[in-house]
């Protein structure tokens, strides 16, 4: 056996040991961090590491998460800081929810994957659960591990329903990056470095302008370019929270129909109750064709993501080939069972009524905010607990996102700026802790205000 592999034994039992353990004392939490550095650096990406390390930053040890609870989690120094960037979306049940963790640890005794060969139960009864939640009548479900997959999967269904390949998308949208998925984002930074991407066509309008996207259907009607779908999300939640206006979604349907072009709803992050109803379309009684949903399907515990749509869509999937779109691990007895208690939990509970609830108490505090310091917050957009604070310079949101951190909340910009900082933490925050957010977030605002 090569030495490397020796190497790589004695490191992953090192590994193996410290993951086991309880507790770190601070020596041991030290080591982590510099050596979590070190692996960032060397082995994953530098740039992403520099990137995070100047904003979490920590005195003279960077903030390296190791665990958490509900809405807060602590770093593996013990330091405690509240969530309320919430996974970007993912953590709509908080940090380890004990019952989602339960389901997946029973599952995990019994058996972690299927065979893909025999009917593993879980696989279908989540179909089943997709299908009784999600908006009109959208029947089917195939289930895979991120976001981005779901999107490919949703594109590839459209264009396998109506043999066209065309598709429209929103600017500043995002939908995930790979090939398919990035084609669909509406920012250039991300489609331009890796050159050609998806070879069908495929047009971006302004999101939010109706009368943008009946302009666009009609030149393609008129030049001959077949449109397979339009692909928005209901709220843009990369872009900065961004909430169009009233008659929009009833517009982009009755266009779809028109034209006989598919709507693909991007549910990722707004699914699940993130924006005050269970599906972000629930806001505007729209129904889409086609919907994708990700992140906090899986409770914030296992990654799974689902695209879902009705009979007669999906008998392209069935007929005459089954196996048209498959996956080895997506949909795994783990990753449904998950999502099976996150659905439950989140029905239950009804938490889509609590981030509406506890949306509408921070917007009242930001707003107060935005009066009393209006150097610093231009603007707050959005829904229930996927909140965007918009500043002029880029540079005032880095200082707030930092000065956050130094007090113990984490949020984060997009990925073009900190112009704009979301506010999006578990729907399980308490509102002792949303006050004590927005204590820190006025104290934060307070001292950069006095060197402004």
């Amino acid at each position: 056996m090569p030495n490397s592999y020796d190497d790589a034994l004695s490191y992953s039992s090192r590994w193996l040991e410290i993951i086991q353990k309880d507790e770190v004392d601070e020596s041991l939490g030290k080591e982590i961090i510099t050596e979590s550095i070190y692996n960032f650096s060397h082995h994953f990406n530098k740039g992403w590491l520099e990137y995070r390390k100047s904003v979490t930053e920590s005195g003279d040890w960077a903030g390296t998460e190791w665990t958490g609870s509900g809405a807060v989690f602590r770093d593996v120094l013990g330091r405690e800081f509240i969530d309320c960037l919430g996974g970007y979306g993912m953590m709509d049940l908080g940090w380890c929810h004990p019952e989602v963790a339960a389901a997946v640890k029973a599952q995990l005794k019994r058996t972690p994957m299927p065979s893909q060969e025999l009917i593993d139960p879980l696989r279908g009864v989540l179909a089943r659960l997709m299908a009784e939640i999600t908006p009109g009548d959208l029947q089917y479900s195939f289930f895979c591990a991120s976001g981005t997959e779901a999107i490919e999967g949703a594109v590839k269904l459209a264009k396998m329903y109506t043999r066209k390949s065309g598709f429209i998308a929103a600017l500043k949208g995002f939908h995930g990056k790979t090939m398919g998925s990035l084609s669909m984002m509406g920012k250039a930074d991300y489609r331009q470095p890796p050159g050609i991407l998806y070879g069908g066509p495929v047009y971006h309008v302004p999101f939010g302008d109706a009368d943008a996207l009946e302009r666009q259907l009609e030149i393609c009607r008129q030049v001959g370019v077949e449109i397979a779908g339009v692909l928005l999300e209901p709220i843009q939640g990369e872009a900065g929270a961004i909430v169009p206006p009233d008659d929009y979604w009833p517009r982009v349907r009755e266009l779809t129909r028109r034209y006989g072009v598919l709507l693909i709803a991007d549910e990722v992050q707004t699914g699940m109750g993130r924006t005050g109803k269970l599906w972000g379309l629930d806001h505007w009684e729209v129904a889409p064709d086609i919907l994708a949903v990700a992140k906090s399907l899986g409770g914030g515990v296992m990654p799974i993501s689902a695209f879902s749509s009705t009979e007669e869509i999906w008998q392209v999937m069935m007929e005459p080939n089954p196996f048209i779109h498959t996956t080895t691990t997506g949909g795994g007895a783990l990753a449904c069972a998950a999502a099976i208690a996150a659905i439950n939990v989140t029905l239950r509970d009804r938490l889509w009524e609590a981030a509406a609830e506890k949306g509408a108490y921070i917007f009242n505090i930001l707003n107060r905010l935005k009066e009393r310091y209006p150097k610093i917050l231009a603007d707050v957009t959005g829904k229930g607990l996927l909140i965007g604070m918009h500043f002029d310079d880029p540079h005032l949101g880095y200082q707030v996102a930092a000065g956050l951190f130094r007090r113990g909340v984490l949020v984060a910009g997009t990925l073009i700026s900190a112009r704009t900082i979301r506010i999006e933490p578990p729907l399980v925050i308490t509102y002792e802790q949303i006050d004590a957010v927005m204590e820190r977030l006025e104290d934060t605002f307070r001292q950069i205000n006095a060197a402004l």
